[in-house]
C-alpha cells in the first residue's frame, strides 16, 4: 500500500487541529482524535480491501455487479397467507 500521499495530509491535518484544540475540554479533544484515528483506520482498510489499479477496479465493480444481479434473481421470496410466493398468480 502506497501511504506517501498521505502522510504530508495527515501531518498537516494534525498540525492545524492542534493549534485550534489548546484550550479546550478533555472531552472535546479526546473524541475529536479519536474521529481521526478511526477516519484514518477506514481510509487504510479500504484502500488495502479496494483494488488500486484501474484494471482492477473496473473488474471488482463489474464482479459485484454481476453478484448482486444473481443475488436477486436467485433471492428466496416469501410465501403469501395463500401459500403461493409473491409475484406468482393473482389475488382472487
Amino acid at each position: 500500500m502506497n501511504t506517501a500521499p498521505l502522510i504530508p495530509s495527515i501531518a498537516a491535518g494534525l498540525g492545524g487541529t492542534t493549534s485550534v484544540m489548546v484550550g479546550a475540554p478533555r472531552w472535546l479533544t479526546a473524541s475529536l482524535f479519536g474521529c481521526l484515528v478511526l477516519g484514518l483506520i477506514t481510509v487504510a482498510v479500504l484502500q488495502a480491501v479496494l483494488p488500486q489499479e484501474s484494471v482492477h477496479r473496473l473488474a471488482w465493480w463489474r464482479d459485484r455487479r454481476r453478484h448482486q444481479q444473481l443475488r436477486r434473481q436467485t433471492r428466496i421470496r416469501p410465501e403469501r397467507p395463500n401459500g403461493r410466493p409473491e409475484g406468482q398468480g393473482h389475488d382472487e
